[in-house]
């Protein structure tokens, strides 16, 4: 078999971020990116995203993102810095390498690929985030109308003259049912109402102060909680969209019949589409073979270092360390306390 120091699974921003901070502590490792280009998902979100944080604040250790340091940069932007990103690493990345299992191999770890290729890593990185498995609530199977989940989201013409549940009240679920809200009749749905932080204050942005106090690099448990519900960050489009009722904001329904929804106060309305802003988890059921999972598939791991394998260990999961761990402005920070720890464990053996 081929041996490499760290094979590093996913080739987004947390696996491009975590090769640069492996290289950085000399060590050699190879990204497996099972898409044609090394930009994770970014290619596959809807059309009219954009960040929430400005350009300054989103770029990844040692490239700055370029251009207006205040603007939110929209999705293909993203895309073009990724490929830049990539271009300058002094690393191999592989694309169209999709994995198919991880499984213990002595002291390291064997990487088993989709085309039957093996692959012996003494560490292994995966940072293959979670848009690859979108959570679809079991409850709302019985509904039999269309059901995209935000993953499958583009743009809103599919959905004129429709009308709309958007199930959910995080960021993506706000601005896809503000979206919608022009071409078709919208409500936005969830067990709490969305909770708006204004983007700018005082002439500053939100992250700009987040900075500031320390919370955006917080510790997890130590300092910050998760909240339960994801805030939505806003310019005031979103809280003015919400007052005129476009979209509007119901409590989450009881039920799902063929074709409606049975809302919390026992009314049935005929429904055509639901769009599910339910979120994600963790794309890692390679890992499923080395026991490194729970019952629910979510990776064991303290901080981002799995508690199953020493030589394992994760960037870009939700919340892994601080409030920004899943953030291209956060990643950087979550790869190089990840690679510190496994350039030590792999001296070790030296």
């Amino acid at each position: 078999m081929e041996m490499v120091d760290v094979a590093v699974v996913g080739g987004g921003q947390s696996g491009l971020a975590t090769a640069r901070a492996l290289v950085e502590r000399g060590l050699r490792p190879v990204v497996l990116e099972a898409s044609d280009r090394p930009v994770g998902s970014w290619p596959r979100y809807y059309d009219s995203l954009r960040l929430f944080s400005p350009a300054r604040y989103a770029a990844l250790p040692g490239l700055p993102f370029g251009g207006d340091p205040e603007r939110y940069p929209g999705r293909d932007e993203v895309v073009d810095y990724l490929l830049r990103y990539a271009a300058r690493l002094d690393c191999e990345i592989r694309t169209g390498t999709r994995v198919a299992e991880v499984r213990r191999d002595g002291d390291g770890l064997a990487v088993l690929l989709a085309d039957g290729a093996r692959i012996a890593a003494r560490a292994v990185v995966a940072a293959t985030g979670g848009f690859g498995n979108p959570h679809r609530p079991a409850e709302l199977e019985a509904f039999g109308g269309a059901r995209p989940h935000a993953a499958e989201y583009k743009a809103p013409e599919l959905f004129a003259d429709q009308r709309v549940v958007v199930v959910g009240t995080g960021n993506s679920a706000v601005q896809i049912a503000a979206e919608l809200a022009a071409v078709a009749r919208v409500t936005l749905s969830g067990r709490r109402p969305p909770r708006l932080l204004r983007q700018r204050s005082l002439g500053r942005d939100l992250h700009f102060w987040l900075g500031v106090s320390g919370l955006d690099a917080a510790p997890l448990g130590r300092v910050v909680r998760r909240p339960p519900t994801q805030p939505v960050i806003d310019d005031g489009r979103y809280r003015a969209a919400l007052a005129a009722g476009a979209p509007e904001y119901r409590p989450m329904f009881g039920a799902v019949r063929e074709d409606a929804v049975v809302w919390s106060d026992g009314e049935v309305e005929r429904v055509d589409a639901l769009l599910l802003a339910t979120g994600y988890r963790p794309d890692v059921g390679w890992l499923a073979p080395l026991g490194a999972l729970d019952d629910n598939g979510h990776p064991r791991h303290r901080a981002g270092l799995s508690t199953v394998h020493p030589r394992l260990a994760y960037v870009g999961l939700e919340w892994q360390r601080t409030p920004a761990s899943a953030a291209l402005r956060g990643v950087g920070r979550d790869a190089a306390y990840v690679a510190r720890v496994l350039a030590r464990r792999l001296a070790a053996d030296r």
